[in-house]
């Protein structure tokens, strides 16, 4: 039984097909993450098909049969509380049947997609450390059921500072309250050679607490591999961090001390599967699968979306009450989706800004506008015509407000000079001056280009212009920095120093500021 989790960043990884690309992993069953679709998806083979499946941590999402159950104890969590825990979707669950040198068991596998702690929100850091009670909460109860648990996905936390890129940036790492859980989650003897010298108790079950000192579950990739570095999987791909591995671990495959102890038989990362920003996370289990004869109800075949019939239009409309207004909006829920990700959700492929249409009164203005124009050419003499002309009347679609502003004046201005000066012939088209390209001197006029980049003080390379995006006296602004991947201060092949002590100036993050396109560095110029 081999077992996968990867968080894809959007369905559009899989964009030479989403059955090749679950073929390549391997894998029996593969869970996903930040599908930009749903929060997480788990993808099981015909071999592998569960025999209960739900979605959620709470129970709150089940209203049909073949739901795992085992919620635990709840009473920490008002009702309030559940409900907002379970609104992002970051959970489902499935249930196997395996079989375990010539016995039969249960393996319950726990995908989750982990919340951000967003360090200017201290609602979503109380928010993540919630989720993570929950989710232990539910997978110890589960566990004690008689069931073998896996908890895999991407938790967003590294766990030790091995498994960070510089952990000495990061001010009091141990005291981290999402460390502190960690090391309470997790079996404080995790590796390999302290938990495989042990000998198993066999009167021992697995709800036995008394055997399983500190957590009652195993990081998989450490018990295997407890000292490797380097072993990340999540980089940030603005800076191509990815190319000098300056990222972290914090996607994991944790399973129950007995089950890591007696049926794993190997686990890694794959740090060359490349098309996310994170890396896939395997684990191999000596067990194997059982599939059941008949799949969950929560399984995509039995939506309607997938019977293989024809929908009804009617199908995809909702009915409105008439009674309220359009402006009624539903309240948006505290605590709920980081701004961060529903930008991403709502434009994935980064494709910029999108200029908006005129306002009703800047539109009138520009109508006014173009009348007095047309008025003032229709004084002059015939033979002569205004620089833009060549536009069509009815052109409203301006790219910039700014832009038409300049372009107004500008063509005001020329019917003054065209009114006090005396015309002079213009070539015709024949004439050899007229293809010496005037329309290039024309937008060059009107377009200025960017100045060129300073080089950087140590490889004296181009630099790159940068925005700070985050919120504060300096959002706006742009500062320049060397090109090159970001990477260890050590590592002469990553960005050298040039523009870390602006950016420490400004107290920015590389996930705060933003690479500026070729097309705004047109306009946007200006420098911190």
């Amino acid at each position: 039984m081999k077992i996968v989790t990867w968080n894809i960043n959007g369905i559009r990884t899989f964009g030479g097909g989403i059955k090749k690309a679950l073929d390549s992993l391997g894998a029996d069953i593969i869970c996903v993450q930040e599908t930009k679709v749903t929060r997480v998806a788990t993808y099981c083979k015909d071999s592998a098909t569960p025999s209960a499946a739900e979605e959620g941590l709470t129970g709150l999402l089940t209203n049909h049969e073949g739901a795992v159950g085992c919620y635990g104890d709840q009473t920490d969590f008002c009702s309030e509380e559940l409900r907002l825990l379970d609104n992002e979707g970051r959970a489902v669950i499935t249930q196997h049947r395996i079989m375990c040198s010539e016995k039969e068991q249960t393996v319950t596998v726990i995908n989750v997609y982990c919340p951000r702690a967003d360090p200017e929100k201290p609602e979503r850091k109380q928010f993540k450390l919630q989720f993570y009670k929950l989710l232990q909460s539910r997978a110890e109860a589960i566990l004690k059921d008689g069931s073998h648990v896996i908890v895999l996905g991407d938790v967003n936390t590294s766990h030790r500072q091995i498994d960070h890129c510089d952990p000495s940036d990061n001010d009091e790492f141990e005291e981290n309250p999402g460390r502190k859980w960690l090391n309470a989650f997790l079996h404080s003897g995790g590796e390999e050679g302290e938990m495989r010298d042990e000998e198993p108790n066999e009167e021992s079950a697995v709800t036995s607490s008394e055997t399983i000192r500190g957590g009652k579950f195993v990081d998989t990739f450490r018990f295997f591999h407890p000292s490797r570095t380097g072993a990340f999987t999540c980089w940030c791909t603005l800076t191509g961090a990815r190319q000098t591995n300056y990222g972290t671990r914090i996607d994991y495959v944790f399973a129950d001390r007995l089950l890591a102890e007696e049926q794993f038989v190997a686990a890694d990362i794959m740090p060359e599967v490349e098309g996310s920003d994170h890396c896939p996370v395997w684990g191999h289990l000596s067990c194997s699968l059982l599939p059941s004869s008949k799949p969950p109800p929560l399984c995509t075949r039995f939506l309607p979306e997938f019977a293989g019939r024809q929908q009804k239009l009617s199908r995809f409309l909702v009915k409105v009450d008439q009674k309220s207004t359009p402006s009624e909006q539903r309240d948006e829920l505290p605590g709920s989706q980081e701004e961060e990700e529903r930008r991403e959700n709502l434009n994935p492929s980064g494709a910029g800004n999108v200029s908006a249409p005129l306002k009703p009164r800047e539109k009138k203005l520009a109508e006014v506008t173009s009348s007095q124009n047309s008025r003032k050419a229709s004084s002059t003499s015939e033979d002569e015509s205004p620089v833009t002309s060549s536009a069509p009347e009815d052109t409203e679609l301006v790219s910039d407000a700014s832009l038409q502003l300049h372009t107004s004046s500008t063509t005001e201005e020329s019917h003054k000079r065209t009114a006090t000066k005396p015309s002079t012939p213009r070539p015709t088209a024949g004439h050899p001056e007229a293809k010496k390209g005037a329309p290039s001197v024309f937008w060059k006029s009107v377009f200025h280009g960017p100045p060129p980049p300073p080089a950087c003080k140590v490889h004296g390379e181009p630099c790159v212009l940068r925005t700070v995006k985050k919120e504060g006296p300096n959002v706006g602004k742009q500062f320049f920095v060397c090109a090159r991947p970001q990477g260890h201060a050590s590592n002469p092949e990553a960005r050298c120093g040039d523009g870390r002590e602006l950016m420490a100036k400004l107290k920015l993050k590389e996930g705060e500021m933003e690479k500026v396109t070729s097309a705004e560095t047109t306009i946007c110029t200006a420098t911190v």
